[in-house]
């Protein structure tokens, strides 16, 4: 006879199955979500927030469907919500209403020309995009860096097609007025902190005992998109697995203003394959966020290394 403890057990089994599962429907879509959220918020890890949050989202709302809609369309949908929740949580909410563009949505000679104002948009930084209002930085992100049709886009962010010109066309103008200088600066190296500069010393000399030594007793880990885990005991086990794998080196950078550790996959990598973020506390560790799962994390991200 079953115990009082498989029930349980096999619920949650199941979840995770499923969420398994949906994480794999869902897998083709989410690099090109990720890069919408980055802009969207002006940041890589933030976007990224908001991808695992729209997932999220999406997963809890399927038992509420009568049958699973069209996924890209929904999802960006969701995604559009959640980094718009984001923008205004943040303070970043711009002032400008889509209805003041409508009048100028079906001016073609308005309308810069498609393929310079695509090239500016995939080369502008990620702080361009937040000088743009809400319905026009998602529509210049959908249109000129993820290629959607006017039609798709109208569907994804519920606008009719001659809003979404309009704030297209907006928001191409605002793109097309930032100086060169503006849109293409990168920030200046800076000093590292001791703290992570001795942190990512002991990691590459896999001096684990002392890195152990670092943690707070209420550190928690975020290995995004595979697991959590919560206290000194039950984090020192992330040491161990980096331990049995060879194809990191850390290497001290900044990315949106704050410290991180770079991670290149392989010796003499042109760029990072991803990144990790610390939280420290008096000198301790008290969180590790690691996007070693998270394949598309460092395609946008401006990474200044401090080598």
């Amino acid at each position: 006879m079953a115990s009082s403890t498989d029930e349980p057990d096999s619920i949650i089994a199941a979840l995770e199955e499923g969420r398994r599962r949906f994480l794999a429907l869902v897998g083709d879509i989410r690099p090109e979500l990720h890069r919408y959220c980055t802009r969207m918020t002006g940041s890589v890890a933030d976007g990224e927030d908001v991808v695992q949050d729209t997932l999220a989202r999406a997963y809890y709302q399927l038992p509420e469907l009568k049958e699973l809609p069209p996924l890209r369309p929904w999802l960006f949908r969701i995604a559009h919500n959640r980094a718009i929740d984001h923008i205004r949580h943040e303070s970043h909410r711009a002032s400008e209403p889509i209805e003041l563009a409508l009048d100028l949505a079906d001016r073609e000679d308005h309308e810069p020309d498609q393929a310079l104002a695509r090239n500016q948009a995939v080369h502008a930084a990620l702080s361009c995009f937040m000088q743009l209002a809400p319905a026009q930085r998602g529509c210049v992100i959908l249109k000129d860096v993820l290629d959607h049709s006017l039609e798709e886009i109208a569907e994804e962010l519920q606008l009719s097609v001659q809003a979404v010109k309009a704030a297209l066309h907006r928001g191409r103008q605002v793109l097309s007025e930032l100086s060169p200088a503006e849109a293409k600066t990168h920030p200046a190296a800076r000093p590292i902190s001791p703290e992570l500069q001795r942190y990512a010393t002991l990691f590459n000399a896999h001096d684990w005992d002392s890195l152990r030594a670092m943690l707070a007793d209420d550190v928690r880990l975020d290995l995004v998109s595979r697991r959590k885990a919560a206290g000194r005991r039950e984090v020192s086990l992330y040491f161990g697995n980096y331990a049995s794998v060879s194809d990191w080196h850390l290497v001290p950078a900044h990315l949106d203003g704050h410290e991180v550790l770079a991670v290149m996959r392989e010796s003499g990598a042109a760029r990072p394959g991803y990144f990790v973020e610390l939280q420290w506390r008096d000198g301790q560790v008290v969180a590790i966020r690691d996007y070693r799962y998270v394949k598309y994390i460092a395609e946008d991200a401006a990474l200044v290394l401090a080598r």
